[in-house]
């Protein structure tokens, strides 16, 4: 692989986090989903848990590679922090836009989200990668993870009197109830809060850190081998860690970060083999699609999932009566709700395939 070639191996990785993302967030029922296809419930990780780290990993990433001609220009970098800032704040307002959609009752909005998170990230990780070095990058996003986890087991849960980390009455939800706008999404606490979002800045980070290593002048091969291994002892480091603070998406716990992370190295560097090495990319082809307008084409699976449960056709829309023909006919619930989302997913990848013949890449 050339080395200032494209690296196509994250934009399959991007495209196939994408693509887990609605295709989870798309069930046929919500009452009907194969475990490894809902998140845990509190304590402990499946492969869902992993989609939206994994996606910040990728975003931390992007902007190594992005911006690091420019923060090596030494030219003034003023007009691009505007821009940065800008990039963001479209991004945080589409987020409020779906949180909105498609009732738009201001007096129910959620102010946190997914989106809303990636902007953050996004902006916080971009400014730091354009003022620090990686050395500096790597310390700050350590003393995050180490702050957070004092932070959650060592102070104690105000009106309570303990240290807690149950759903509700841990500190990250006292945070958000008192600080947070709006609607918080399980009532009492909100899974993008605000004091949880730390360490997914820290899992942005790690991100940036796998991007300077990719920009750096070792072999291909070399980076492969470095990505993995650190990759491999962040998964590991954060299991051990996890004995002490559990693994939990919900909390976005510092153990649950180096896990994360540490996978999504792993991924992109044996998709690096793969993809950019081997050149196998006609397999991985799709996934190339879905992550050439990622953000646009989560935003319309969003959008365009409610013609299809909120339309209704007699008592239910298009949704319910798929799932009331395939149980009929026999199909177990749980099956019928993974076609549909199979299904829904394949729809959404049309005006993607169309956006990526067209050569059409919508940017925020």
């Amino acid at each position: 692989m050339p080395e200032n070639s494209r690296l196509l191996s994250l934009d399959v990785l991007r495209g196939f986090t994408i693509a887990a993302m609605i295709l989870v967030n798309t069930p046929g029922s919500w009452s009907h989903i194969y475990p490894p296809l809902s998140h845990k419930p509190w304590n402990g990780i499946t492969p869902t848990d992993l989609i939206f780290p994994f996606f910040i990993f990728i975003v931390g990433v992007s902007i190594a590679l992005a911006y690091s001609k420019k923060k090596e220009s030494g030219l003034p970098i003023a007009g691009l922090y505007r821009k940065i800032m800008w990039r963001s704040v479209k991004i945080f307002a589409v987020g409020i836009f779906l949180n909105l959609y498609p009732y738009f009752d201001f007096a129910e909005l959620r102010v946190a989200g997914v989106l809303q998170r990636i902007a953050i990230v996004f902006m916080v990780c971009a400014f730091l990668f354009l003022s620090m070095s990686a050395k500096k990058l790597a310390i700050t996003g350590a003393g995050i993870l180490i702050l957070y986890w004092l932070a959650m087991t060592l102070i104690p849960t105000p009106g309570y009197g303990k240290v807690m980390l149950e759903p509700g009455i841990n500190l990250a939800a006292w945070f958000d109830a008192e600080f947070l706008p709006g609607r918080l999404w399980a009532g009492s606490w909100d899974p993008e809060g605000i004091l949880s979002t730390l360490p997914a800045i820290a899992s942005g980070i790690s991100g940036v850190l796998a991007g300077c290593l990719l920009l750096s002048k070792m072999s291909t091969e070399q980076k492969i081998i470095w990505l993995f291994t650190a990759g491999f002892a962040a998964s590991v480091a954060g299991t051990v860690w996890s004995w002490h603070f559990p693994l939990n998406k919900n909390l976005w716990t510092s153990s649950y970060v180096l896990v994360s992370s540490g996978l999504a190295a792993s991924t992109l560097a044996a998709l690096m083999v793969i993809v950019d090495l081997k050149g196998y990319i006609r397999l991985f082809r799709p996934f190339l699609v879905f992550g050439s307008n990622a953000i646009a084409v989560y935003v319309l699976a969003g959008v365009v999932d409610f013609l299809f449960w909120g339309i209704r056709f007699g008592e239910t829309g298009i949704k319910g009566h798929f799932m009331e023909m395939l149980t009929s006919a026999g199909i177990a619930a749980n099956f019928a709700s993974l076609m549909y989302a199979l299904l829904y997913t394949s729809l959404i990848f049309i005006p993607a395939l169309v956006l990526y013949r067209k050569k059409i890449f919508i940017k925020l």
